[in-house]
This record gives C-alpha cells, structure tokens and sequence, in this order.
C-alpha cells in the first residue's frame, strides 16, 4: 500500500504513536512540530553536517519487519549529498553477510543515524534506500581518495524526512584523530614557549 502521510512527520509518528503522545500528554507540542513540518530536502545545514560526518549507522528491515543496523565508517564526508533528495555513499566490501542487501532487496525502507559526539548533535533521516552494481562511473565518484577500502557497490538513499535530536544526554566524546592533532598543537605550543624562555634567560646567565 502506498503511504498517505499528511505531514512528513507521519514516517516517525504513527497512529500509535500519536495515540501514545495523547495519553501521556505531548500531543499537542508534537502537533505544533507538524504544522511547522519536518525537512524533506538537504538545506545547508545538513549538507555541512554530512560534509563532517565520517561514521553513521543504516537501519533496514526484512520483508516481515526484522530489524538490522550496520555501522558505516569512512573519511569525513564520505556520505555524499547528491542533489536535494538523494544521498550516496561507496558500500565497502566487508564481511560479506549481505543482510542490508537482502533486506533492501524485499523492503526499501531504510533510516540514517548520525551521532556528532564531539558537538553533541544527532541527525534522524527517514527515507528508501537501493544497491546499485553496475555503475563503475558513480562508484568512482564515491570512492575516497586514497582511502584503503574496496567499494563493492554504491548505496542510494532518498530521503522522506529528516530531523534533529536535542543533546541532552549525548556524552560528549572526540576521536583519537582530532585529540593528538589537538595535544600537537599544544606539545608544539609547548617548545616554542620553552625555548622563547631559554633565549631569556641566556643573556641573564651570562651576566652572572
């Protein structure tokens, strides 16, 4: 059947959800939320976000509902913005199990998760998602430069909707790459103070 979504809000709040945010009283907030409307294109927001991002997970389920997340990881900004509606990124060959795959062959349906630990962000996006096989030229265009992994296929994902979470509760938390950057900085900081500090002190050596 087709979805007859009002608002593009409806792909997370269902009928039973919003019987449940009726009951316990937040209807009315959320409804607000609807008017107002969810995005349903990348704005430039997004597309900064995305550019950043090097690590996200991809939600998909079998024909009877059976859920399945899989982590993605890559360089940043491996999750690429296509046009408006469409995101892609080179699908690494890996431990060959192929339940996204599989899923994605009997259900489309899919969900993107990105966690920003460091700036405390969250991104929820809604969509459908396709393999796509024989398209060297795409997948050359995905590929990371100099990035050490086989692109197997490519992966499609057109978005329905997405939104963003509050950060509360989000521990904050840096990957290893931006903190021994940043504690070089420091160590280089470090010696140039250091030996602006000997230069000093010669002269007054001297003098004694």
């Amino acid at each position: 059947m087709p979805d007859t979504h009002t608002y593009a809000s409806d792909v997370a709040f269902s009928t039973a959800v919003k019987q449940i945010q009726t009951r316990k009283g937040s209807r009315e907030r959320y409804a607000h939320q609807e008017q107002r409307g969810w995005r349903t294109e990348v704005d430039d927001n997004l597309a900064a976000f995305l550019a950043e991002t090097n690590s996200f997970y991809l939600a998909t389920a079998s024909a009877d509902g059976q859920p399945y997340i899989q982590h993605r990881g890559g360089p940043k900004g491996f999750l690429k913005v296509l046009d408006k509606h469409t995101l892609a990124f080179a699908d690494f060959a890996g431990n060959q199990q192929y339940i996204t795959q599989g899923n994605l062959t009997e259900n489309p349906k899919a969900y993107i998760f990105v966690m920003d630990y460091a700036h405390r962000r969250r991104v929820k996006i809604w969509g459908e998602a396709k393999i796509v096989e024989d398209d060297s030229a795409l997948m050359q265009s995905l590929m990371p430069k100099g990035y050490r992994a086989r692109g197997e296929q490519v992966i499609l994902f057109t978005i329905g909707a997405w939104d963003t979470n509050c950060p509360q509760h989000i521990p904050q938390k840096f990957d290893a790459a931006d903190v021994a950057a940043a504690l070089a900085a420091r160590d280089g900081r470090i010696a140039e103070l250091e030996a602006e500090i000997a230069a000093l002190k010669g002269p007054a050596a001297q003098q004694h």
